[in-house]
């Protein structure tokens, strides 16, 4: 797979699939679980990349500056470019401190 999704099964080699529309499931945790909920389905293009969720679910909190999470797919840690490929679970998770 390195970065992108598996292939669909049945469509041939050199298809360009369509950009369509794909439903990923995203935990969030301390603040931005307070400022969007603890666990959303959020619909993206099929391609679309963690900088793309985190654009979409900071378009979500109306303003409200949030601290830039570290992002994990599927219990792993994902980079910016990662692509999320339909049915990843992403964990929204930001820095944390405490004593």
């Amino acid at each position: 797979m390195a970065g992108g999704c598996p292939a669909i099964p049945w469509a041939p080699a050199d298809a360009r699939p369509p950009r369509v529309a794909m439903t990923t499931t995203v935990l969030l945790f301390a603040s931005w679980a307070d400022a969007l909920g603890p666990r959303l389905a959020v619909e993206l293009p099929e391609g679309a990349q963690v900088a793309d969720l985190l654009r979409e679910l900071s378009s979500r909190t109306t303003g409200r500056a949030l601290p830039d999470p570290m992002v994990a797919i599927n219990q792993r840690y994902a980079p910016a470019a990662q692509v999320i490929c339909a049915g990843d679970e992403v964990a929204i998770i930001p820095p944390v401190a405490g004593g």
